[in-house]
């Protein structure tokens, strides 16, 4: 039998064939064991590519959709903070204005009938000159509101009816608490209006284009603001319903 030399070792006809007989086993073993079909069956094979095909999708255009409206929506909230900011710097500076005006008037009124008390040699005529030191008209007294649902409603009630808005207490306490549970930072940005990137807000959940068109003057144009939410959501039912006492649903 012939010999062949393979790296220094003699080998017969007899061990080369023994030796590609095992390399042949190993690559069979290998496939066997890479295809899990071959094992399993053919029902095994269909189950695994079954389950490769339910994972789900990791990102969808829905969850692309929903951050571009977040994003809308906080751009919004932003917005109208930065005007309801404005607006209160504006009115401090304006009674700020007021106050200082009145307090030069009230001086000025002192001034002249201290001078004419003094010009006076008549002692009979200083009792006429002291009520001229009084303001003419007295400062009224403001009426000053809590932070609470009860405060919120009674002092829209009063720029209502400076407004001749119809409403009622409990009118605007039981729609106000089936749409906002009292919370007036409350958005909604499921319903129809949000899909729209006009989402309803405030305690009564009035959307900004019904907001601007039935504001109150001399409310704020801070859609969160309590006061002014309320009344331009007034406003609104009066003008569709006839009164906020008329609306038992959503509106």
């Amino acid at each position: 039998m012939p010999k062949h030399s393979i790296s220094g070792l003699n080998l017969t006809r007899t061990h080369k064939l023994s030796a590609a007989g095992v390399a042949a086993a190993g690559a069979a073993a290998l496939v066997f064991a890479v295809v899990p079909g071959a094992a399993a069956g053919h029902g095994k094979s269909e189950a695994v590519a079954q389950n490769v095909n339910a994972k789900p999708v990791a990102f969808s255009a829905v969850d692309v959709a929903a951050q571009t409206q977040r994003a809308t929506i906080a751009k919004q909230a932003d917005e109208s903070a930065a005007q309801g900011k404005a607006e209160a710097v504006a009115a401090k500076k304006k009674a700020e204005a007021a106050a200082k005006a009145e307090a030069e008037a009230k001086a000025d009124t002192e001034h002249k009938a201290s001078e004419a008390a003094s010009r006076s040699t008549d002692r009979t005529a200083l009792p006429a000159a002291l009520p001229a030191a009084v303001p003419a008209s007295a400062p009224k007294t403001i009426k000053t509101y809590g932070h609470t649902v009860d405060s919120w409603i009674r002092q829209s009630l009063n720029v209502m009816a400076a407004h001749g808005i119809p409403g009622s207490y409990n009118g605007i306490y039981r729609n106000l608490m089936r749409e906002s549970s009292g919370n007036p930072m409350a958005i909604n940005l499921w319903d129809s209006n949000a899909q729209k990137g006009i989402p309803s807000k405030g305690l009564l959940q009035v959307i900004d284009p019904t907001f601007r068109r039935y504001h109150v003057p001399g409310t704020s144009w801070n859609i969160y603001d309590p006061v002014a939410n309320i009344t331009a959501a007034c406003k609104y039912a009066a003008a569709m319903y006839g009164s906020m006492d008329h609306v038992n649903s959503a509106y």
